[in-house]
């Protein structure tokens, strides 16, 4: 449903540490970065239109205690554990350790963080442990 996201922190070179290490654990490749934005994963077009996008600008934080939050799909349970070690390795902060939320569904495991800037994201897992 999401083709991309845009978000904004006042420091990008500390996302840029924190946002190469969950992506990376995630499989999502870092794609452009400059002195003012940094860029994750693949635009969609025509040929790939599943595809999507992470835009991260330098700018205000995020309004504090937002219930905003992102939540990227982890290919296996593994990934979701290990999205949430390097972002607590590279300077986030641990929003919800991983583990089953079976409230949304029997299978729902998931781990919350806030990065540097105080942006919530999520990284979820719905298949069930064969």
């Amino acid at each position: 449903m999401i083709d991309h996201v845009s978000i904004t922190v006042p420091d990008l070179a500390a996302a840029a540490r924190f946002y190469d290490a969950v992506m990376a654990a995630l499989g999502v490749p870092a794609v452009g970065r400059s002195g003012t934005w940094l860029g994750y994963g693949l635009r969609a077009d025509a040929a790939q239109p599943g595809r999507s996008y992470l835009a991260i600008y330098l700018g205000n934080p995020p309004e504090p205690d937002s219930r905003r939050h992102w939540c990227f799909k982890a290919p296996d349970r593994a990934a979701v554990d290990g999205f949430w070690r390097a972002g607590l390795a590279a300077g986030g902060v641990d929003d919800g350790a991983p583990g089953l939320r079976p409230r949304y569904h029997p299978h729902y495991y998931a781990a919350f963080l806030r990065d540097p800037a105080g942006n919530r994201i999520e990284a979820v897992c719905h298949e069930a442990v064969p």
